[in-house]
């Protein structure tokens, strides 16, 4: 299957980081992070979803999280200099990152964010972020990630809030 190069890959390439593309078919009723892994056949763990916060003092930032995990709002508003943070409207996600719901990559959005990742991401040499495309994500080295996106590894989970 024939894949159209995205901003994110571009970006990488750019920065002579290896990854791998890799595509799968998504269904426009799920798009959820459990459907990837296992579209992908990979441990949902290892599978990060990227969201996009805002927060009362700093304004928006990024959290990358594993698949079956909730952000805990909190955890993310202390580490990102807030009091307060909440996901932003779904509606607003293209004008701001360039991304859509879906295939919202964390790596090339229209503007650079201060983005924070699950510590986690450790326990692994590589991870799966979406590519940029509903339908595409890519397989990073997770030193890679984390020097492409500026990420600061901390605890973002709610121990409780797995899904």
């Amino acid at each position: 299957m024939k894949t159209n190069r995205t901003n994110a890959a571009r970006l990488l390439d750019h920065a002579k980081i290896a990854y791998e593309l890799i595509a799968y078919k998504f269904d426009e009723n799920d798009l959820s992070a459990p459907h990837v892994a296992e579209a992908l056949n990979e441990p949902i763990e290892q599978v990060f979803k990227t969201l996009v916060l805002k927060g009362d003092k700093s304004g928006y930032f990024v959290c990358i999280v594993p698949g079956d995990s909730e952000v805990d709002l909190k955890k993310a508003a202390k580490v990102s200099g807030n009091k307060n943070c909440d996901l932003i409207p779904q509606k607003d996600l293209c004008s701001l990152t360039g991304y859509i719901r879906g295939g919202c990559s964390p790596i090339g959005m229209k503007k650079h964010f201060p983005a924070y990742i699950h510590e986690t991401c450790l326990l692994y040499e590589s991870v799966f972020v979406s590519a940029g495309q509903r339908g595409l994500q890519m397989r990073i080295g997770t030193v890679d990630l984390i020097k492409i996106t500026k990420s600061e590894t901390v605890d973002l989970i709610d121990e409780w809030g797995t899904v």
